[in-house]
């Protein structure tokens, strides 16, 4: 097995994988869910944000962690099932999997609805369908042009969210010309802080965790980069720090400049409305093409995501071995296409289903995202049991962390039961069910298949 995984190549530095993170964790979800999110919750969307980044922060430690204690694992799959068993392995590598499948059909619809605004005259499967061979290519090159790829789709999205910021603070509390600064006004005005009451507060958590969700691609990595233990923690620590201002600032930004009540129910994005405050001309075009980037940078770190879990999967025998074919640039071209089909399937599926099909699929894909830290967390409680003395990085308040995390992440997931349609609830977990279905009938076949592999 290791002589297998060793083909891949080891090409990734800390500035790819951070800037991977941040372009799984910083797209659709910010800039479509932003209207959702702040209608649910009112001001108190920034409080939202703020627990889901603590959580997130204290999930990703642990996963840091276990990835410099195992220096050999490929993906976060191998860290979990050393500690908890094939099962949660098995369980969280399809649920990963159909995050990012599901992930990149949706976005794949919505970047056709972006590039529409000017090609008014094209039809969406059309552009569509231009955008998925767009991110296949990129992803079937070698893995080095992938990352550098990621790294300036990532860096020209980040940087005008940073001008955002900074304009913004600038009309939140300086007055010019007919321009009067609100301060603080809007935050309390319109029904108060919790304009919803605590109702709200846990319903947008939903979004708050979709849009959260992504950074754990880290984890995904651990094949393709130099250096992992090293690498993984200062990657961990620098991305969150940057996700979470990424979230909070603009977010503080929206709510302080444009009363609540009045960012949902309009067509155009609150990021894109705040830009046209600030005066800049073609503001529209202008946030139009930085959300396109930004969700073609989510599809890419998907499609990149979603093939590694394939490939390993056929390393390790539980998927046919064709998956685990390698191409002269040392990428996994056969899983990469497989993913690619899954895709150009759900761009179909998405445009039949109208335009409810990413509040929908977000729904499903905020459930998977809280199971994914929920697994990560109990591999971390469990994996210190295994190895007490621990030596490079390590969580230095555990096991305080880590039940934190564990205890807010299972509060979340009643509050968005009790909340959620129960479409949606009901259809992923039949998807659920159909994952522990299959493992239950192939457990024997896969515990054959592995220790084939592993000899």
């Amino acid at each position: 097995m290791k002589k297998t995984t060793e083909n891949l190549q080891r090409t990734m530095t800390s500035r790819h994988i951070m800037m991977m993170a941040l372009g799984g964790s910083i797209g659709a979800g910010l800039f479509k869910g932003s209207s959702a999110a702040i209608d649910t919750a009112g001001p108190s969307v920034v409080l939202a944000y703020l627990i889901g980044g603590i959580i997130l922060l204290f999930v990703m430690q642990g996963l840091a962690e276990m990835a410099v204690q195992n220096s050999g694992a490929r993906t976060f799959r191998d860290l979990v099932q050393s500690v908890l068993g094939m099962f949660p392995a098995y369980f969280l590598d399809w649920i990963y999997w159909k995050m990012w499948v599901l992930n990149i059909a949706a976005e794949a619809v919505v970047a056709a609805i972006f590039l529409q605004y000017w090609f008014p005259d094209t039809p969406i499967w059309m552009l569509a369908f231009l955008v998925s061979i767009a991110v296949t290519i990129v992803n079937l090159l070698s893995v080095k042009i992938f990352a550098e790829t990621e790294y300036w789709l990532a860096l020209i999205k980040i940087s005008v969210i940073v001008i955002f910021i900074l304009s913004g603070l600038l009309l939140l509390f300086v007055s010019f010309g007919g321009h009067a600064a609100p301060n603080f006004t809007n935050l309390t005005d319109q029904g108060g802080f919790f304009p919803n009451g605590s109702a709200g507060l846990m319903t947008a958590m939903l979004v708050v965790i979709y849009s959260y969700g992504g950074t754990e691609i880290i984890g995904v990595t651990l094949a393709e980069t130099k250096n992992p233990e090293k690498v993984v923690p200062k990657a961990v620590r620098s991305t969150l720090t940057r996700i979470i201002a990424f979230y909070l600032f603009p977010f503080f930004i929206i709510v302080g400049l444009i009363p609540w009540d009045q960012v949902n129910g309009v067509n155009e994005s609150p990021f894109v409305m705040v830009f046209q405050m600030i005066g800049i001309p073609g503001a529209d075009h202008v946030m139009n093409g930085v959300i396109l980037l930004a969700i073609i940078s989510s599809m890419n770190s998907g499609l990149y995501g979603s093939s590694r879990v394939l490939y390993t999967q056929a390393v390790d025998g539980r998927v046919p071995g064709i998956f685990a074919r390698l191409s002269s640039k040392k990428v996994p071209f056969i899983a990469i296409l497989m993913c690619t089909a899954s895709l150009y399937a759900g761009v179909l599926i998405s445009i039949f289903a109208g335009d409810k099909t990413f509040n929908y699929l977000m729904g499903s894909l905020g459930y998977t995202v809280l199971f994914i830290w929920l697994i990560i967390s109990f591999a971390h409680l469990k994996s210190r049991k295994n190895n007490e003395q621990l030596s490079g990085y390590y969580v230095k308040w555990f096991p305080y962390t880590t039940w934190v995390a564990i205890l807010s992440l299972f509060a979340i997931l009643i509050g968005i039961v009790l909340t959620t349609s129960v479409i949606i609830t009901g259809v992923t977990l039949g998807i659920y069910l159909l994952i522990s279905a299959t493992y239950m009938f192939r457990r024997k076949s896969l515990n054959t298949k592995i220790e084939k592999v592993a000899s």
